[in-house]
């Protein structure tokens, strides 16, 4: 017998009187820790670690309304009634509808507050892939985000009726394409550190690698996964979404994303200047991803 990953009994959480649905502990949890990482970087830059707690507090806000929209708007199996597509904790978020209007609002708060956009979401790119690295295990505790059968020794099991629901009764063993996600993103997390340090990238561009980096691994994961979605000639609609984004934030990186002043002596995180402001870096999103 084949060594295998096992899945959660249950995907709650009892603590004491109180019981926690897994799926919502984690993507909190994942927030906890990208704001404690934002929050550090941006202090190393000489700013307030108090920005970054409000820009995340409207940021992660709009970030869940819109990860939620953009899995309603591209996934219309909803069939349980109305209240349906209010069931987050069942799992159920497209992070590009997430990335999108989290930076958004983050932008909108920026700009209110002053500060330099292109240092802040310099600061606080670093911190997404973290939180989606941890909020990921989320799906491991629902039993959903995996790929087809598989007797790899990291293959992750997945109960019978839901194994069967997906089209594959008899089969225990899937490929875990929520781990596959969930390393890929901690491996982008040290990958964008890593550039921000050697600075060549505009200000206000580190945004686009992570899109970039985290779109072309999605590119390939939407090829081996196996749960219900929308197609449009014949492909998953999120690969289509993956294209364009990866076409977008590469376009940006090549045209424009070269850095001006790899000193870096631009940094000031304290003035919205054409250095690195919201005029020069263009803070639209370069693309989507995948839900």
């Amino acid at each position: 017998m084949f060594a295998s990953i096992p899945s959660p009994s249950t995907n709650v959480i009892e603590l004491g009187p109180l019981t926690l649905r897994a799926y919502g502990l984690m993507i909190a949890l994942g927030v906890i820790a990208g704001v404690w990482l934002a929050q550090k970087r941006w202090e190393e830059r000489g700013g307030d670690v108090d920005d970054v707690a409000s820009i995340a507090m409207w940021a992660v806000a709009a970030g869940l309304i819109g990860a939620r929209l953009y899995n309603v708007l591209t996934d219309w199996r909803f069939n349980e009634g109305w209240l349906a597509p209010f069931k987050i904790w069942e799992g159920g978020l497209g992070i590009p509808g997430g990335i999108a209007a989290g930076v958004f609002a983050a932008l909108w708060i920026i700009r209110r507050k002053g500060i330099s956009a292109g240092a802040m979401f310099d600061a606080a790119t670093p911190a997404l892939p973290l939180a989606q690295a941890i909020g990921r295990w989320g799906n491991w505790f629902n039993q959903e985000l995996f790929g087809g059968p598989s007797n790899l020794p990291w293959a992750v099991e997945i109960k019978p009726e839901i194994a069967a629901r997906a089209g594959y009764p008899g089969v225990s063993t899937f490929q875990p394409a929520f781990l596959y996600e969930s390393l890929w993103n901690v491996g982008l997390v040290f990958f964008l550190i890593w550039i921000d340090k050697k600075r060549v990238v505009r200000r206000g561009g580190l945004i686009a690698v992570y899109i970039l980096g985290y779109l072309t691994f999605r590119l390939w994961l939407e090829t081996i996964r196996i749960d219900q979605a929308t197609h449009i000639l014949g492909l998953r609609i999120n690969i289509w979404m993956s294209l364009i984004g990866i076409i977008a934030s590469a376009a940006w990186l090549f045209f424009r994303g070269r850095a001006t002043d790899p000193s870096g002596s631009d940094d000031d995180p304290g003035s919205d200047d054409a250095g690195g402001g919201v005029e020069e870096i263009e803070m639209t999103p370069p693309g989507d991803g995948a839900s």
